[in-house]
């Protein structure tokens, strides 16, 4: 692949690999990138952190013209001034690199997404312009003349549909040899900018001298670390800006300036469509951000996509079918069989089975009742995000999470706690703030139940509509109290919210099932493990008899709500895995050991208790140490506080459930 211009930006103690030819895929969210990077990198990607951060980073190698290349698909951004953490690292890796960067943008809303080209252009980098999602665009009536728009940027445009494969051969065979820009597009500045970046011409390469001129005058501590020696002259040249008002008004004449040169591009390039009365899918629009309409939309979404699809279908069918009948008939007792004949020792022997073996506890819990409700899980939340329903539903909530000290955007986080609590605090990440990060993550802790928790509870509480209703309600009180405290008195950063609105969509269903795999793949990479950890520790605890003491320990909390001493066994268990306490008090029904009130004050403490233990070791990764244990603290006692205020409450107004 021919790199005829390069940046040089990069840093003289990069390693040997670091010098492979490189493509990065860049643009705003939800314009198809991710996509694009499957197609063009197959099976072949690694998702890692950004160094230094929390962001992650897909790279993947293809083929383009008989060299392999590495694909870098970016974080999404708006802008090469950035904002959130994403942007800040997609603009970081873009200007310490060499090589071709592809700019897929949405072709409905190539005004908004242009001004971003014409910044990439200013860089003097190879450079192809994708227009993805030309049918969505058709249907809409967008008309755009691609060849002159490729004469005026400098640079090959092709038109593209990714998820259909449509433009990606053009794509490749542009990348095999993509020039840098025959011209750079001239994006006219006011004159006070256009004197100071005249000035700063000197000492910053020629091929891209107005980009990196500008950045120093913006003070970029990107560009102020690859041209120390232009810092001073930088400061002089802000001075030809004018007062210091004029200054501080820099950032938002650049950005109307890259926006007037887009305009004025696409007159005649660009047509929109012929309105003629809003479209079905406008229409449903509407229903879906009006929260008149929207919430009772919600309400069927989580009623068919979360009780009866996740919670019957997923905790209720398959677990009953995998946990009775596969592993209860032949799996287990098969085990059993197997390792009486090969261990001798009842010791040695019930670390693999028996009632906490790896095998007939740890695999049986992992792959009977774990994984059918986080599989239908998953692929709900699959189906939901290819039709673009959960940005609508982040722009929705947008005002009442503010009043929790987070935006729309934690939505997203937040319903993917219903899945799993462990990927939902990875996912926090998304989030602009270190503040809203924490708030996010403490919710998720504190509210959250996982789906093998909610389908263990349903079956718990199905018998007791009364109590599965006041459970609910608890813990949406519980989830709007803590956030509301936490807005009020956590210092830090306010929350903004900005959200591209992706046009809806019938699910694709390859989209949807490669979603799926992949989380399903991180659930059995990430997540099994620790539940094979789990059983091997419970077996070292009943071996050293370390868990009586424990238990001993737990016994006289449980007591203090109210509960049989036999629960203690629950909660030391859910703190290994939440669904295992569950587990536990659904033993205790089953047995006729726990009331209707007794089980609703169980269900409710547990279900607040501690974070299982793979939460926890993300919570410390993501937050670190302290913040972890002070959360998990407040947790603990404010799981005791309102397990017995609820059990006070009920004893003293008479309820009997």
């Amino acid at each position: 692949m021919t790199n005829a211009a390069t940046s040089p930006a990069r840093t003289p103690a990069q390693p040997e690999a670091e010098k492979a030819p490189k493509v990065y895929l860049v643009g705003n969210p939800n314009v198809g990138k991710s996509v694009l990077f499957n197609a063009l990198t197959g099976s072949y990607a690694v998702v890692s952190n950004y160094p230094g951060t929390t962001v992650e980073v897909s790279r993947g190698t293809a083929e383009l013209g008989g060299e392999r290349v590495e694909i870098i698909d970016t974080p999404g951004m708006y802008s090469l001034r950035p904002i959130t953490d994403e942007e800040r690292v997609s603009r970081d890796i873009l200007l310490s690199g060499e090589g071709a960067i592809v700019h897929v943008v949405d072709a409905k809303n190539l005004p908004r997404m242009l001004p971003l080209t014409l910044e990439l252009a200013m860089m003097g980098r190879p450079l192809v312009l994708a227009l993805n999602l030309m049918d969505e665009a058709g249907n809409a009536g967008v008309r755009i003349d691609t060849g002159r728009l490729s004469r005026a940027l400098g640079i090959p445009v092709v038109e593209m549909v990714a998820t259909k494969g449509e433009g990606l051969a053009d794509l490749r065979k542009l990348l095999a040899s993509v020039p840098p820009p025959s011209k750079s597009p001239h994006v006219p500045f006011p004159a006070s900018v256009e004197s100071a970046i005249e000035s700063l011409a000197e000492g910053v390469p020629a091929d891209a001298q107005r980009f990196w001129a500008l950045h120093l005058l913006e003070g970029d501590p990107a560009a102020a670390e690859l041209y120390p020696h232009v810092l001073s002259r930088a400061e002089e040249a802000r001075n030809l800006l004018g007062s210091p008002a004029r200054q501080r008004a820099l950032p938002a004449d650049v950005a109307q300036a890259f926006h007037e040169a887009a305009k004025a591009m696409l007159d005649g390039v660009y047509q929109d469509g012929v309105r003629r009365g809003p479209t079905i899918a406008q229409r449903l629009d509407g229903l879906l951000l009006n929260p008149w309409t929207g919430f009772p939309i919600l309400g069927l979404v989580i009623y068919f996509g979360l009780y009866q699809f996740v919670g019957v279908l997923g905790g209720g069918t398959l677990v009953n079918f995998l946990e009775n009948t596969v592993f209860g008939n032949w799996i287990n007792p098969w085990f059993e069989k197997l390792f009486a004949v090969i261990v001798p020792w009842d010791t040695f022997r019930s670390l693999f089975v028996g009632e906490y073996g790896m095998l007939t506890l740890g695999l049986r819990y992992a792959t009977a009742i774990i994984l059918p409700v986080v599989g239908t899980f998953f692929l709900a939340f699959s189906v939901l995000e290819d039709t673009g329903y959960l940005p609508r539903l982040a722009m929705m909530l947008d005002r009442l999470f503010k009043g929790i000290g987070l935006n729309g955007r934690a939505v997203i986080p937040l319903v993917l706690g219903f899945g799993c609590d462990t990927m939902a605090t990875m996912v926090t990440r998304i989030l602009e703030t270190k503040r809203e990060r924490v708030i996010a993550t403490f919710l998720l802790a504190l509210s959250i139940p996982c789906a093998a928790q909610i389908g263990v509870i349903l079956g718990l509480l199905a018998g007791h509509p009364a109590a599965l209703a006041l459970w609910a309600l608890i813990m949406l009180g519980i989830f709007v109290a803590a956030g509301t405290l936490m807005s009020r008195f956590l210092p830090g950063e306010r929350p903004t919210f900005f959200m591209e609105l992706p046009p809806l969509r019938w699910p694709t269903l390859n989209n949807v099932w490669s979603k799926t795999v992949s989380r399903m793949g991180w659930y059995f990479m990430e997540v099994f493990p620790l539940f094979i950890l789990a059983s091997v520790l419970i077996w070292i605890g009943q071996v050293t008899h370390l868990f009586e003491k424990v238990v001993a320990w737990v016994v006289p909390l449980v007591k203090f709500l109210g509960l049989p001493s036999e629960a203690a066994v629950a909660f030391l268990f859910g703190f290994f895995r939440r669904d295992y306490g569950a587990a536990g008090l659904y033993d205790l029904q089953h047995n006729g050991a726990l009331t209707g009130n007794q089980l609703l004050v169980a269900t409710v403490t547990l279900t607040i208790f501690l974070p299982c233990v793979a939460q926890f070791l993300i919570m410390r990764k993501e937050r670190g140490w302290g913040p972890t244990l002070a959360m998990s603290g407040v947790i603990l006692a404010m799981a005791f506080s309102v397990g017995w205020t609820l059990k006070t409450c009920l004893a003293l107004s008479g309820v009997v459930l």
